[in-house]
């Protein structure tokens, strides 16, 4: 039996390839055709809501970029002309492309040869005729855009009209061990964003969670909005923030301790943030 292709069914297996894969996206609002490039489960962070299973730390594996490149013409193909949709079941208002999205089960820049990676996604969808309709999105902790390689990969990203999807979920470094278990601390993190919005557009991605019934804390609230008038002092041009809870379980040992945010209090921190002259997008 075919399976239903739903916003809480982000199965990386779904279309029983290897590195494309089709999601439902709450945030994009159709269909966003995932890329994976660590197949292997492996990441350098380990967030306590990642859905990913049997994580492991380390890096992407290296591409076959043959397979890729057939995986994704094939693919497209069959979107745009075969029954992709009829086949799983996708509602008549979400039969639209609206991005290709690099989003993996690890950290996507920590693939060799990153910059010809995304060259090549773009050049395959631009001959689909899918670009520059839909747009062309990363999804990164951001922690490796310091590397000339993954550099290199952004500018590119922005020749096709693309955006970075930066993760920021806490603006303190306590928040930030909790949230995401990463190896380098707020600052770099900070310098990486810098670096990235003046190579391609930039949103930051913030997710939001109750853990432990703590709630949104008024220091971590109060840091983020610091955080974003220190961006604006350092010249920093945001496209925006995209604030969302969990959707679905985690698989990580913190699972049984974390609950989603009621929407009220994202569109309270929201109003916030607009406050400051910053876009926001808000996914419950």
């Amino acid at each position: 039996m075919m399976a239903v292709l739903t916003t809480s069914n982000h199965s990386r297996d779904i279309a029983g390839l290897k590195y494309v894969y089709p999601v439902l996206s709450r945030r994009a609002g159709g269909l966003s055709i995932g890329i994976n490039f660590n197949i292997n489960n492996a990441c350098n962070w380990r967030c306590i809501y990642c859905q990913v299973p049997d994580l492991k730390a380390g890096a992407a594996p290296d591409l076959d970029f043959q397979l890729l490149e057939d995986e994704l013409r094939f693919f497209l193909d069959d979107v745009l002309y075969g029954d992709f949709y009829r086949r799983f079941q996708v509602d008549e208002d979400k039969r639209v492309i609206k991005d290709i999205a690099i989003s993996g089960n690890g950290e996507s820049t920590s693939v060799r040869d990153f910059d010809k990676a995304v060259a090549l996604i773009g050049r395959v969808a631009t001959e689909a005729g899918v670009f520059p309709q839909s747009n062309f999105v990363l999804i990164t902790n951001g922690s490796l855009v310091h590397r000339p390689g993954v550099q290199s990969g952004l500018k590119k990203l922005n020749e096709y009209g693309g955006e970075v999807w930066f993760k920021l979920d806490s603006a303190t470094e306590e928040g930030r061990g909790l949230m995401n278990n990463a190896g380098r601390g707020l600052q770099a993190s900070v310098k990486n964003l810098l670096l990235s919005a003046r190579l391609c557009p930039t949103r930051l991605q913030t997710c939001l969670l109750d853990y432990d019934k703590r709630g949104l804390s008024l220091q971590e609230r109060n840091a983020f909005l610091d955080l974003l008038k220190r961006l604006k002092t350092e010249s920093c041009v945001l496209k925006g923030v995209m604030l969302y809870t969990i959707a679905r379980p985690s698989l990580q040992p913190e699972s049984g301790r974390l609950e989603k945010l009621p929407v009220e209090v994202l569109n309270m921190f929201a109003e916030e943030i607009r406050r400051l002259g910053v876009d926001v997008l808000v996914s419950g």
